[in-house]
């Protein structure tokens, strides 16, 4: 039986545009009426997550900066895994790397991220991952942005630690997404679903591949296992 969900934002429940889709906002809400905990989990800032559960409707839990910060529920504490110092030095090294070349990285949301570091994607990401080869750091391409984050974090470590505080195991989650980021948490929770609009990699990790893409495989995913899910 499953006892929670874990869903991706991006890509995810939203449509090709990146507006959310209302069937998937419907779904989330059919699943916590029932009693269904639902945690949200995107690269995105803290408060960011904070104003997404309030407006879909969720319980408050959620994993932000790609596991690097998480809370469960409204009440409980904002908890940082991840290690913004090591991001801040590679970052400052790949920013005067590339003002050598007259080029400007455009951060995202710098001064509300607590664990990693994201900005555009106007530089090409193996290129990165070269340059800072020799620092403590992953670098991530999520489709959106790229990002850099501690080593061995990400949304499956941080789904072991959440499930504990929320007095759950990572057996109890369906965990659904559709970037390379998204891999280890479909790996960790007991059933991963991949939409079909996701990296070969991440459906290469799913037990079920949607047949449609963004918001519509959410709700298709969420419906072929909708008998599995229980109230806590």
């Amino acid at each position: 039986m499953l006892k929670a969900l874990l869903t991706d934002i991006d890509g995810t429940i939203t449509r090709p545009d990146r507006r959310i889709h209302t069937g998937a906002i419907e779904t989330i809400r059919s699943l916590v009426d029932q009693g269904v905990e639902v945690v949200l989990a995107s690269g995105n800032t803290s408060c960011f997550m904070e104003t997404l559960c309030k407006m879909i409707g969720t319980q408050g839990s959620f994993i932000a900066e790609n596991g690097g910060v998480f809370r469960a529920g409204y009440t409980g504490p904002l908890r940082i895994t991840g290690d913004q110092g090591a991001c801040r030095k590679a970052l400052e090294t790949l920013q005067a790397h590339y003002r050598t070349q007259g080029k400007e990285l455009e951060l995202f949301s710098p001064t509300y991220r607590f664990a990693d570091l994201a900005f555009a994607r106007t530089v090409p990401v193996d290129e990165v991952k070269e340059f800072l080869r020799d620092h403590p750091v992953q670098v991530i391409d999520t489709g959106y942005a790229i990002h850099l984050q501690s080593l061995g974090i990400n949304k499956g470590t941080t789904l072991v630690t959440l499930a504990g505080t929320m007095g759950l195991v990572p057996e109890d989650f369906c965990a659904i997404g559709d970037s390379i980021n998204d891999i280890q948490m479909l790996r960790t929770a007991g059933t991963g679903i991949a939409v079909a609009n996701a990296h070969p990699d991440t459906k290469a990790a799913a037990e079920y591949v949607t047949e449609k893409a963004y918001g519509d495989g959410f709700v298709e995913g969420i419906k072929k296992y909708s008998s599995y899910f229980r109230a806590r």
